[in-house]
């Protein structure tokens, strides 16, 4: 598993749409609100053009990419997080997901109806993101809850918990998401165990026309804007023509991209400023017939990595042994690496880095 991102924004902005073209998964479109009841659950292969050159070269029988989970969460709506359109069900599965992409609707179709009435991508993204901090706030009202009488009881350590929910409950109540807090690591921690929806990272994917695809005008710059003051980020996606390109051979995505005057798909748009939000990178092991990409979290110690392929490999760790894809590429061989002393054995304490090729050593 690489990571999992939940679609959400407004009915009719084009999530469904977009969620097919990126996963292909066929999910139901249509002109009118809470077509998406349960989320649609898509998972895509991660484009790897390094694993592919490892490949090119070792010839494995099998080659695993790393792959990105999609949830298309049905549309909310205003009133969401007092139930409004079914809204309690829908925020409850923005929690399960490691980070938000927020459609956001971006061109005007008289032909698509706007659930209120026309578009207006600030008062848009102003709905979904206070109703994600009135359902935050109400979570932190009923842990306060359950604080105070912990306090009162005497629990002191219940104390310190209060002053952290307090923070939170201030920040919310002036329009701060909760990721934009700068906490101490203590209070970090309670953040985490809150699982508030506006902890999660958020990446603005404005949904635009074709004509206006490779400019910056009107809508994105409004987006944009939105997203410098909070800290996120934006990409440009035209969801019509990204199904227009589902529906080519793999061969024929390239040149048609190119002709766009575009070097890249939605799909590697999204997942490119993906791994920089969430800070994740990427390492492969060979392990018998199968080369595999895996994605983890940077600053992941050894341990902690092998981890992600199997508990055993970390509850025995002995050591790992690294060869970067670089110093790979200059010599085009595990064996030749080996006898250039590419190859190091590193500790429990190394971090992984981005592009490693590793041999994990453990006992069984």
């Amino acid at each position: 598993m690489g990571f999992r991102c939940g679609i959400i924004g407004l009915p009719n902005v084009g999530k469904s749409t977009i969620f097919n073209a990126l996963t292909a998964a066929g999910a139901e479109v249509a002109n009118y609100p809470f077509c998406t009841i349960d989320p649609n659950v898509g998972m895509v292969a991660v484009p790897d053009p390094r694993l592919d050159k490892i490949a090119a070269i070792l010839h494995p029988p099998k080659k695993t990419y790393t792959t990105m989970e999609f949830l298309d969460i049905a549309g909310l709506v205003k009133g969401a997080s007092r139930g409004e359109g079914l809204g309690n069900k829908f925020l409850g599965h923005i929690r399960e997901v490691d980070a938000v992409v927020h459609i956001v609707r971006c061109f005007d179709n008289p032909n698509v109806v706007h659930v209120d009435g026309m578009v207006d991508p600030v008062r848009d993204i102003e709905i979904i993101n206070t109703e994600l901090m009135l359902a935050d706030l109400e979570t932190l009202e009923k842990r306060l809850a359950v604080i105070d009488k912990k306090t009162k009881a005497g629990d002191k350590s219940a104390t310190h918990d209060m002053e952290s929910m307090r923070i939170l409950q201030d920040a919310l109540g002036r329009g701060i998401p909760c990721r934009n807090l700068s906490l101490e690591e203590e209070k970090s921690t309670a953040l985490k165990d809150l699982h508030l929806l506006t902890a999660k990272k958020v990446l603005y994917v404005a949904n635009v026309s074709e004509e206006v695809l490779k400019g910056d005008q009107g809508y994105i710059k409004e987006v944009k804007e939105i997203a410098e003051k909070e800290g996120s980020s934006v990409i440009t996606i035209c969801g019509d023509l990204e199904a227009e390109i589902t529906e080519l051979a793999v061969d024929e995505r390239t040149a048609f991209l190119a002709d766009l005057g575009l070097h890249e798909s939605g799909l590697e748009q999204l997942i490119r400023e993906g791994y920089k939000l969430l800070g994740l990178i990427t390492f492969y092991t060979t392990v018998g017939p199968e080369l595999r990409a895996w994605t983890i979290p940077k600053g992941t110690r050894a341990p902690m990595a092998a981890g992600k392929i199997h508990t055993d490999m970390e509850r025995g760790f002995i050591r790992a042994e690294i060869l970067h894809y670089a110093d790979f590429l200059a010599v085009d061989s595990i064996t030749q690496a080996r006898d250039r002393g590419l190859i190091r054995s590193e500790g429990k304490d190394y971090e992984l880095r981005d592009g490693d090729i590793v041999l994990f050593r453990f006992n069984v």
